[in-house]
Formats: C-alpha cells, sequence, structure tokens
C-alpha cells in the first residue's frame, strides 16, 4: 500500500528535477543577459551629458546641445540642424575623437 505512495513522489520529484533545470537554464542563458543590458542602458541615458556625440534609434548622429527632463536637443551636422529627440531614443554614444 504504502509502495504505490513512495512512486508516486519518485515520478513527480523524477519530472521535476529536469523542469527546473530547464528553467534555471532559460534564465541565466535569456534574462539575466537582458536584465543586465537594459541596465547598462539605463545608465548610459542617466549619464548623457551635453557634448556627447550620439547615435539614435533612427540612425541620426548628432552632438547633445542641451537636456531637460527626457528631453534632448541634437546638433545635426552638415548644416547644423537642431532636434527635438525624446532621451529613450539614444541607441549609444560614441567615444570622443582624439
Amino acid at each position: 500500500m504504502f509502495q504505490g505512495a513512495d512512486g508516486a513522489m519518485g515520478g513527480a520529484l523524477s519530472f521535476m528535477i529536469p523542469l527546473l533545470t530547464m528553467v534555471a537554464i532559460f534564465y541565466v542563458l535569456v534574462f539575466a543577459p537582458m536584465q543586465r543590458q537594459r541596465k547598462r542602458q539605463q545608465q548610459m541615458l542617466d549619464n548623457l551629458k551635453t557634448g556627447d556625440r550620439v547615435v539614435t534609434t533612427g540612425g541620426l548622429r548628432g552632438t547633445v546641445v542641451s537636456i531637460k527632463e527626457g528631453i534632448l536637443h541634437l546638433r545635426v551636422p552638415p548644416q547644423d540642424v537642431r532636434l527635438e529627440i525624446v532621451r529613450s531614443a539614444v541607441a549609444s554614444v560614441e567615444p570622443p575623437e582624439k
């Protein structure tokens, strides 16, 4: 009588271990890198300052002229056109030229 109950527990446990292993691997390979990337992107946006050369998600390259709350004013060459974009539209900051 007790032998059947032990068999059921063993079957459930043998099913749960591979499932939990797959969830852990999925977390390590997918969710953790996404969280790190999101954190780096937010840190980059928080550290923007006047004079930084940036590339937007739309592919525009320009220099930050001013920052007000969530809005950036960019100066875009060659005719020094000024654009207003939201801070979250910045994809990357270019390294300073030497």
